[in-house]
This record gives C-alpha cells, sequence and structure tokens, in this order.
C-alpha cells in the first residue's frame, strides 16, 4: 500500500466533470492511494493509523508536533493505482504490481471505514473515475508511506 499525503489548507475533487457533486474540505490532508496485490486489513488497518496519527501538524511554536486527529482536520482521500507505476524499463509505465480493480476498490472502501471510524470528516473521490483534483498545499508538506517500509 502506498500513501501520498499533502498536508493542505483546503481542497475538492470533481468526479466525471460533475461540478454539482464536487467534494471539498478545509484545513487538512489530500490522501492519493494505491494497493497492490499482496495488501490485506492488517496493512489497511496499520496505515490508516499511521496517517491519523503523523505529526505534521504546527503547534503554537511552529514544530510539526500536532496530527490530524488532534486538530479535529479534515481529510479527503483518492485512489490512484498509478502510484504502483513502473518506470524501469522503456518509456511506457506498468502497472502490474497494482492490485486489479475487483480487488483495490473492496481495499479502498476498507481504507475509507477505517478512516471514517476515527476521523469527523472524511470525504473521497470515486473508485477508476475521472477525477480533477484541486489543492492549496499548505508548507508545502508532502510525505510518501510504503507498506513495505514498516514491520506490519
Amino acid at each position: 500500500m502506498r500513501i501520498v499525503i499533502q498536508r493542505v489548507l483546503s481542497a475538492g475533487v470533481v468526479v466525471n466533470g460533475d461540478l454539482v457533486d464536487k467534494r471539498e474540505i478545509g484545513a487538512g490532508l489530500v490522501v492519493l492511494v494505491g494497493f497492490c496485490g499482496e495488501d490485506d486489513d492488517k496493512i489497511i488497518k496499520f496505515m490508516a493509523n499511521k496517517l491519523v496519527n503523523l505529526r505534521i501538524f504546527s503547534d503554537e511554536g511552529g514544530f510539526m508536533d500536532r496530527s490530524l486527529l488532534d486538530d479535529g482536520l479534515e481529510i479527503l482521500v483518492v485512489s490512484q493505482f498509478t502510484l504502483y507505476a513502473n518506470c524501469r524499463h522503456g518509456r511506457r509505465p506498468s502497472f502490474t504490481e497494482a492490485a486489479k480493480p475487483d480487488v483495490a476498490i473492496l481495499m479502498y472502501e476498507r481504507f475509507l471505514e477505517e478512516l471514517c471510524g476515527v476521523v469527523p470528516t472524511v470525504k473521497s473521490g470515486e473508485f477508476g473515475a475521472d477525477m480533477k483534483v484541486e489543492l492549496v498545499n499548505d508548507g508545502p508538506v508532502t510525505i510518501v508511506l510504503d507498506s513495505n517500509d514498516f514491520p506490519i
């Protein structure tokens, strides 16, 4: 499982060009998430917990010492299988490491469930849809988490 986290002042996603159904958040995190075939419920739970407890928001002294949960901030989650792009050979990325769509959608929904259990406001894109993501990056702070980097 790979996650790209961006700390934002605000963000939104438009799904399939439907401006009426624009999903927006204020201050918080935009999370791009991709899954591989080896991911399971244990990994999803670990990564969701790691994400919401990362101390990447500034305290009164300007130090990154507060988490999304500490400050009651919002989260926008967008599925992105391209996080598993393999560009080692040739010029066209291969996505064979990414989970197949029928499996990945279940993992994406499970990840959203985990987040909804602890974060007051969770908005999301739509799995497999054409999406346009807008955001105002705060910092900028961008962090990548890969489940292979942790002893899960």
